[in-house]
């Protein structure tokens, strides 16, 4: 079975002479067809760049990628026909109501709401009672609704979404997977970008990319089962004093705050009783436990 995306060696960069940025660094990787894949990184990774050579907005310095069996600069007229795409920023009509938008990029594709109303409904009932509502006076999580309807209203065979849940609510942001989910379930490809560590875990796989390179490409449960060392979160009275004794231990390789408590990764051939030792002397309410690594730990160890 062929890839529904595949990147081979893509380098895109910004800038003349001494002011050139890298945004993306030799990327490769494969999207299997109705895979729900992540690109998990920080600001600044290269995701938005990555989605926009996908969705031929964008050329690559160098390197091929296709989508669909399509390559991104030969075949862009078909790909366009092809893929959903969701912006990280809100790009719809704002005076155009909801009605009117989605009418509108349907008419776009050639085809009507009424013709793939059964592949939005689950999205478009939500909003459906503000249907003559202004899109720009719509909420964070309701505008986000509407924009992955306009994305697709003429049925792609690949959707693109880039940092979707930016600026919504915990609660939109579940919901928002919730329809991903069922999305994926009618056999559309996704891809979305995302920079929150704990989404990386509701994919099949994920790229995890930190300043235009990939770090790690695996399902999620495998990147946390290659953690590879115990870790522990530890925590007391004054923080920032124990982050500090910490990072300056002899038996700390890596120590950085996580929550209500920091996450310390100690070197080979060191406990936490060699570790306390050095440090409760100092700090009060010292608490120090050993926890299970997820997502965001695993990042912090690659980036190193």
């Amino acid at each position: 079975m062929s890839a529904a995306v595949s990147v081979n060696n893509i380098i895109k960069t910004y800038g003349k002479k001494k002011a050139i940025v890298t945004a993306l660094q030799d990327i490769s990787f494969e999207v299997k067809p109705g895979e729900l894949f992540g690109i998990i990184g920080p600001d600044g990774a290269g995701k938005t760049s990555l989605f926009r050579i996908l969705t031929t907005l964008l050329l690559a310095d160098s390197g091929t990628a296709t989508v669909d069996g399509f390559d991104v600069v030969k075949d862009y007229k078909e790909i366009r026909k092809r893929v959903g795409y969701m912006p990280g920023r809100f790009s719809l009509y704002q005076d155009l109501s909801v009605q009117e938008n989605l009418e509108f990029f349907a008419t776009i594709f050639n085809t009507s709401i009424d013709e793939n109303y059964d592949l939005i409904k689950d999205i478009y009932r939500q909003i459906e009672p503000f249907k003559d509502r202004k899109a720009g006076k719509l909420s964070g999580g309701m505008k986000q609704k509407l924009a992955l309807s306009c994305a697709l209203i003429h049925r792609p065979s690949v959707l693109f979404l880039d940092e979707p849940t930016t600026g919504v609510d915990a609660v939109s942001r579940k919901e928002f997977w919730e329809m991903l989910k069922r999305l994926k379930q009618q056999g559309i490809t996704i891809l979305v970008s995302t920079p929150y560590m704990d989404e990386a875990s509701l994919c099949d796989r994920v790229v995890l990319m930190q300043d235009g390179h990939v770090l790690s490409i695996n399902t999620p449960q495998q990147i946390v089962n290659n953690f590879g060392k115990p870790l522990w979160a530890a925590r007391a009275g004054n923080m920032l004093h124990l982050l500090n004794d910490l990072k300056q231990s002899e038996a700390v390789d890596n120590a950085y705050p996580s929550g209500t408590y920091h996450h310390v990764v100690l070197k080979d051939g060191y406990d936490e009783k060699f570790l306390l030792q050095k440090i409760k002397e100092n700090n009060n309410e010292l608490e120090i436990k050993q926890i299970q690594p997820d997502i965001e730990d695993c990042f912090m160890k690659l980036m190193r």
